[in-house]
C-alpha cells in the first residue's frame, strides 16, 4: 500500500489483532499459522501495521479489494439511503474487525487490481485522470502530470468511502458501486445477520431496584462523589441531554501533585489532533459517526459465516442500570451466552499490596470464566463494605483487558464495566479507550434518582432523566473521539488515545501497556492510599462528626474554602483586579508575587523547577539587550486557514518590526506580499509542494520549512 494520512487507532488496532491470532485457521496458511504472529510487527509504522493485516486478510482469501473495505468501511451506520445489501455486508463485517479510523487515502494493489480509498470523512485528498491512450493518473493533488486537455478522457476525485478500483487484466475501470455490489452478493449477510444478532432491547425486562438515600449516600462517599459532581455536572446532564458548558483550561493542581485524594481518572489526558491531523465536527458531520457496538465473543477472521455475528448489538456504550440486568441474565434467554460477574474489590487495610493481589486475582477469575464458556464479563465495584473497598474501575478495565490480549483471549469475550466511579464524560471516555464495550456507571444513576427524590433535581421524570443523562454523555463520547479524528466507539475502543500524567512507569507498563507517561510518578501504594481516604470518608470511625454535611462541598471547577486548591482564588483575582483599574505597578508585583509563590506550592510543574544556585553570574552588560535576543524569535507555521489573513498579516508584520521572523504556514504566501517588507512571512513553508509552493515563493524566502 501507499498511505497518506494517520491511522489514529492503530494502538487498539494492533491489541486487538494480537487477541485474534488464537482464532485464526486457513487452509491457505499450510503449516503452523503460528509461524506469522504476531500479525503486527512490534514498534513498526501505522502503515506498516495496516499493511501487515491487509496481506492476511488478503492471503487469507478474499480479494485485496474486499479486505480494504473491511479495514476502511465507509459511513454506513446513519445512511438511511444505502442499498440493504451493502447495508448488510457492512454491518456483518462490523462484527469481525473494528475500522482503522483517521484520516487517509490509501492506494493498494495485489499486482492486478490497483486501487484508492478514502477515510469516510474524506480527510485526505484524491484526484484522478483518464487519458485517450489509456493511462490512469491518481494521486493527492491537481496537476502532478502536465497532460494536455484534449487527451483527458475523464477526470473526478475520490469521494470519503468511495474506492476507485482498475482491474489491470481486463483493462477497464471498475465502478465503486459494482465492486460493492459484487462483494454484498458474496454471501447471504443479511440472513447471517437476521440469525445471528441480538439486540439489547429485544431481551425481557427486569426488575428495577431503588436504594434508599443513606444507601446512596454511603456508596457516593466511597466514590468520592461531592455536590459540586451534583450540582455543576450531573443535574444539567440529566435535565438536558447535554453537558454542562465551563470554559477550557484548569487552575488547580494536575492529579500527581494534588493534597486531596483523586481519581485516577484525573491522571490520565487525551491527546488531541494536531496539524495535518483535524478533529471532526462530530455535530455537522453526524452522518459518519456512530455510537452503536456489539458485544460477544468473535470467530476466526479467516472464515466468515453465520456465526461471525452472533452477537449482542448495543445502541450505545452507555448501560442504565436495567439494560445492565438484561445482560447479566442473558443466559436464561440464550443458550449460547452466559454472563459472569467478577468482583472488584481488595481489602482496604492492606493498601498497595492488597490491591495487587486482587487484580491478580482478578485476571485469574476472568480468564477461569473464560476457560468455562463465558462469553460476556462484567467486571463490578458494587457491594464495598466496611473491609473491602472497590479498584478504581479504570485501574480494573485496563488490567484485565491487557491481560487478556496477552493471552490472546480478549476477543472471546465482551467486557462491560459496572462503575460506581464512573460519572463524567472524561471516565466513561477513558473506560472505552482501555477497552470496555460497555458501561454502566450505576452510581450515577442512582445519584440521579436520589435528586429527583429529594427534589434536587426537578421538572424532569426518572425515565427522561436516565435517558437524558445517557444521551449526554454519549454524545460527550463522540466529542472526545471526534478530536482525536476518531468517529466511530468501536474504532475508539481500546484506542488507547490518552497520555498518563503522574503514574510510575512500572505501573503503566503492567496495567495500561503502552500508555505514554513522560513524568514517572505514583504507583500502587499511592493509588490504594487515595481510594482508602475515600472509603474512610464513607465509614468514618466517628460518624457524628459528619452529621453536618453529608457529601464534601467539592471545589474543582468553582473555588471554595473547602475545595481544591486555586492557583486564581480570591486573594490573586482581587490584587489583579486592583492593578488594573488603579494602575498600580507595586499592587501588580504583589500579584506576580502571589502567582510565583503559589506555583512553588506543588500547583504546577513548572513550581517544582529551581534555578541551580551554584552558577557564576554573568555581568549585565556582557547580556544581550531584549531587542537582539527577540530576533531570534519566530512564530509557529500557521495558515490563512486556520488563522484567517488579517491575524496572519499581522503576525508577518510584528515579527518584522521586531527584527524576527514569522512562518507562511502550509497555505502559502499572496504573491502581492512577496515584495512587502512590511508584510512578508520571512519563512516559506513547503508542504509537499503543493498550496502555491512556485519558483518565486521559494526564491523570496530568508528560510525555508518543511512539512510532509
Amino acid at each position: 500500500i501507499a498511505h497518506n494520512g494517520e491511522i489514529n487507532t492503530v494502538k487498539g488496532n494492533r491489541n486487538w489483532m494480537r487477541a485474534r491470532e488464537a482464532l485464526l485457521e486457513s487452509e491457505l496458511f499450510p503449516g503452523d499459522i503460528e509461524r506469522l504472529f504476531p500479525i503486527c510487527t512490534p514498534d513498526a509504522s501505522d502503515t506498516a501495521s495496516f499493511d501487515e493485516v491487509l496481506e492476511l486478510l488478503h492471503l487469507g482469501g478474499r480479494p485485496i479489494h474486499h479486505a480494504v473495505l473491511m479495514m476502511i468501511p465507509e459511513a454506513w451506520e446513519n445512511h438511511d439511503l444505502m442499498d440493504p445489501a451493502k447495508r448488510a455486508f457492512y454491518r456483518f463485517h462490523s462484527s469481525l474487525m473494528e475500522p482503522w479510523d483517521g484520516p487517509a487515502n490509501v492506494c493498494f494493489t495485489d499486482g492486478t487490481f490497483v486501487g484508492a480509498v478514502l477515510d469516510r470523512n474524506g480527510l485526505r485528498p484524491g484526484r484522478y485522470w483518464v487519458t485517450t491512450d489509456g493511462l490512469v493518473v491518481l494521486g493527492s493533488e491537481a496537476g502532478l502530470l502536465d497532460i494536455p486537455a484534449d487527451q483527458v478522457v475523464s477526470k473526478g476525485r475520490l469521494q470519503p468511502g468511495k474506492m476507485f478500483l482498475v482491474d489491470t487484466a481486463k483493462g477497464r475501470i471498475v465502478s465503486d458501486e459494482e465492486v460493492k455490489s459484487d462483494l454484498a452478493a458474496e454471501h447471504p449477510y443479511q440472513e447471517w445477520l437476521d440469525a445471528g444478532v441480538v439486540e439489547l432491547d429485544g431481551l425481557p425486562d427486569r426488575p428495577h431496584l431503588r436504594y434508599p438515600h443513606g444507601d446512596v449516600v454511603r456508596r457516593q462517599l466511597t466514590f468520592g462523589y461531592t455536590i459540586e459532581d451534583q450540582k455543576i455536572l450531573m443535574a444539567p446532564m440529566a435535565s438536558t441531554g447535554g453537558e454542562a458548558l465551563g470554559s477550557m483550561g484548569t487552575d488547580t493542581p494536575i492529579a500527581v501533585l494534588s493534597e486531596r485524594p483523586r481519581m485516577l481518572f484525573d491522571y490520565f489526558a487525551q491527546m488531541f489532533a494536531q496539524v495535518t491531523n483535524p478533529p471532526l465536527d462530530a455535530i455537522r458531520e453526524e452522518l459518519v459517526t456512530s455510537l452503536g457496538c456489539t458485544i460477544g465473543p468473535e470467530q476466526n477472521l479467516l472464515s466468515p459465516s453465520a456465526l461471525s455475528c452472533r452477537q449482542i448489538q448495543l445502541p450505545f456504550p452507555i448501560l442504565d442500570n436495567d439494560q445492565l440486568s438484561k445482560l447479566i441474565h442473558v443466559g436464561e434467554e440464550l443458550d449460547d451466552f452466559e454472563a459472569v460477574i467478577i468482583n472488584g474489590l481488595y481489602p482496604v487495610a492492606g493498601g498497595g499490596e492488597a490491591l495487587r493481589e486482587a487484580l491478580a486475582e482478578v485476571r485469574r477469575q476472568t480468564s477461569e470464566a473464560i476457560s468455562s464458556g463465558a462469553n460476556v464479563v462484567v467486571l463490578s465495584d458494587r457491594d464495598s463494605t466496611r473491609d473491602l473497598a472497590p479498584i478504581p474501575s479504570l485501574l480494573l478495565t485496563s488490567a484485565v483487558h491487557h491481560h487478556l490480549v496477552r493471552e490472546k483471549t480478549r476477543a472471546n469475550v465482551g467486557l462491560v464495566v459496572e462503575a460506581g466511579d464512573a460519572r463524567e464524560v472524561h471516565h466513561m471516555a477513558l473506560l472505552v479507550g482501555y477497552g470496555a464495550a460497555a458501561i454502566n456507571p450505576y452510581m450515577a444513576f442512582e445519584t440521579v434518582e436520589d435528586m429527583i427524590a429529594r427534589g434536587a433535581l426537578a421538572d424532569v421524570a426518572l425515565d427522561d432523566a436516565v435517558a437524558n443523562y445517557i444521551k449526554a454523555a454519549g454524545k460527550g463520547i463522540l466529542k472526545v473521539m471526534s478530536k482525536m479524528g476518531i468517529s466511530t466507539v468501536a474504532s475508539y475502543t481500546g484506542a488507547q488515545v490518552f497520555e498518563a500524567v503522574g503514574l510510575s512507569q512500572s505501573l503503566v507498563d503492567e496495567y495500561f501497556t503502552g500508555t505514554t507517561s513522560k513524568l514517572g510518578g505514583i504507583g500502587l501504594a499511592e493509588v490504594a492510599a487515595e481510594v482508602s481516604a475515600r472509603h474512610s470518608m464513607a465509614y468514618p470511625d466517628r460518624p457524628s462528626e459528619r452529621a453536618h454535611r453529608e457529601l464534601e462541598v467539592g471545589g474543582e471547577y468553582q473555588w471554595r474554602r473547602e475545595g481544591e486548591y486555586h492557583l486564581f482564588n480570591p486573594e490573586t483575582v482581587f490584587k489583579l483586579q486592583h492593578a488594573t483599574r488603579t494602575g498600580r505597578y507595586e499592587v501588580f508585583k504583589e500579584y506576580t508575587q502571589l502567582v510565583d509563590n503559589q506555583s512553588t506550592r506543588l500547583a504546577t510543574l513548572r513550581g517544582l523547577f529551581d534555578l541551580s544556585a551554584d552558577r557564576q553570574s554573568i555581568p549585565i552588560d556582557e547580556v544581550e539587550p531584549v531587542s537582539e535576543i527577540v530576533k531570534r524569535f519566530s512564530t509557529g507555521a500557521m495558515s490563512y486557514g486556520s488563522i484567517s489573513a488579517e491575524a496572519h498579516i499581522n503576525l508577518a508584520i510584528a515579527m518584522n518590526r521586531l527584527g524576527a521572523k514569522s512562518n507562511t504556514g502550509e497555505g502559502g504566501e499572496d504573491a502581492d506580499r512577496l515584495y512587502d517588507p512590511e508584510r512578508r512571512s520571512a519563512i516559506k513553508q513547503v508542504a509537499s509542494g503543493r498550496f502555491g509552493v512556485t519558483s518565486e515563493y521559494l526564491t523570496n524566502a530568508d528560510e525555508q520549512g518543511c512539512c510532509q
